[in-house]
């Protein structure tokens, strides 16, 4: 058996970015994961999806470019196949970057399929089918999500899509059914109908994007639907048929059945712990319908045993998990992590963008709280006109004392403008705060000064 000071079973951006950190501490890194380093942020998820959102916001550029009042409107339709493959030489690049990084730190990286044989102790199954056992003091488990399905009929036909399959289209469907308005289903709506894709959305819930602020998603739905994406909220999905030629997927809404006929259908009603990935009922840790039960530090019910990311449920975002893992690891020092996690901003990579960070304004009413909106548009905004990008939102909620409860954005480059809301609320600041601090003109960030 290989010693170690520390088991992570996961390559994903919690297991190899704490992983690293370890190493740099001073620890001994066992890594194992049965999938490619990088998980399904780099290889499924994250980074594949931008790239696209990239291509696709060019695309836009092209099709909507004015210049002097006059508009260069033409057939953009481009070769997806090509994009594909930029999409799959940035994700191979980032991979032998992070396995690079690795091996320079020291951590041992282990590709096969693990379990727990103790509290300390792994065994993992390699490629040649031989197995290896590993022993630490601590293991941090960071297994990830899988999609999930609805349980209808027809769920799994062979047209039906998880955003895994919808990255290697190599072939723009003329026709797409989303079964979801969540991040994901979003992304790729805003993604495909700028590629040229008629789209539909079906949502279960009133409102797209049921977790954020309701008046920036409600915005963000009317924005995607001008640019041609129908939705259909309030329908529960009950059936996909295959119809030969084509599907159908059969909803219900008001009591009424109604259909969509697509080309391919994509399933993106979410993803749940992957808790399967792991014999975590022979040793008694404690799992919910969410994923593994946790406490602040990221500590199972069983001690010496962490879980982090998508697995334990709380937020299924790639940079929770990271800061996470700092938290975990810092409990496994014995030091003490300052890490806010409530103040974990959200994105959505459409096109224009949302993004978040701390409470909506539903929040703070049912919470009792006492606040104040603040608001400025994007049309207000010289640089965001100067770009062409005057439609567009930022909302701040104030306490009564001026320190900052949420901001919310929608509009041109929201997923980095978050950023300076976050930095501002992790330090507690205030309104007056903001306004002192010099923005440089023209810039998107005075949208902040202006609210």
């Amino acid at each position: 058996m290989t010693q170690a000071d520390l088991i992570i079973i996961g390559a994903g951006p919690g297991g190899y970015e704490t992983a690293l950190e370890a190493a740099q501490c001073g620890l001994q890194v066992v890594l194992i994961d049965k999938h490619k380093v990088g998980g399904t942020c780099l290889n499924e998820g994250c980074i594949p999806t931008k790239c696209l959102c990239h291509t696709a916001e060019t695309l836009h550029t092209i099709k909507n470019c004015t210049a002097d009042g006059i508009s260069f409107d033409g057939d953009a339709r481009l070769d997806l196949s090509q994009a594909v493959a930029r999409k799959n030489q940035i994700v191979e690049q980032l991979g032998n970057g992070i396995t690079m990084q690795l091996k320079k730190a020291g951590v041992t990286y282990v590709h096969g399929t693990a379990r727990l044989t103790s509290a300390n102790t792994v065994a993992v199954v390699l490629d040649d089918g031989s197995e290896q056992s590993f022993g630490a003091k601590d293991i941090i488990i960071a297994c990830g999500s899988k999609t999930a399905f609805l349980p209808i009929e027809g769920a799994h036909l062979p047209k039906v899509l998880t955003s895994t399959e919808m990255l290697k289209l190599d072939s723009i469907p003329e026709r797409i059914c989303i079964i979801g308005g969540g991040v994901i289903g979003l992304e790729f709506a805003s993604i495909f109908n700028t590629f040229g894709s008629q789209i539909t959305v079906v949502e279960f819930c009133k409102e797209v994007l049921p977790f954020f602020d309701k008046d920036i998603a409600k915005r963000l739905r009317l924005a995607l639907k001008k640019s041609g994406i129908d939705f259909r909220l309030s329908s529960q999905v009950v059936a996909i048929h295959d119809k030969g030629g084509c599907y159908e997927v059969e909803y219900v809404a008001n009591d009424n059945h109604e259909t969509v006929e697509c080309d391919y259908v994509l399933m993106a009603v979410g993803r749940k712990a992957n808790l399967e990935a792991l014999n975590l009922a022979d040793y008694n840790i404690e799992v919910s319908r969410r994923g593994i039960v946790v406490d602040e530090y990221y500590q199972t019910t069983v001690p010496h045993i962490y879980a982090i990311g998508d697995i334990n449920g709380q937020m299924q975002l790639a940079h929770a998990a990271t800061f996470q893992g700092k938290t975990a690891l810092a409990k496994i020092l014995g030091k003490s992590s300052p890490i806010q996690h409530s103040l974990c901003p959200a994105v959505v990579f459409t096109h224009p963008e949302v993004a978040m960070v701390g409470k909506t304004e539903e929040q703070l009413k049912e919470e009792g709280i006492e606040f104040a909106t603040r608001k400025c548009q994007y049309g207000a905004n010289g640089r965001a006109l100067s770009m062409g990008a005057a439609e567009g939102l930022l909302k701040m909620y104030v306490s009564a004392d001026g320190h900052i409860l949420g901001v919310h954005i929608l509009g041109s480059h929201a997923a980095e403008l978050i950023h300076e809301a976050t930095a501002w609320m992790s330090t507690n600041a205030t309104i007056e705060q903001v306004r002192q601090t010099i923005h440089a003109h023209p810039t998107l960030n005075e949208l902040f000064i202006n609210a």
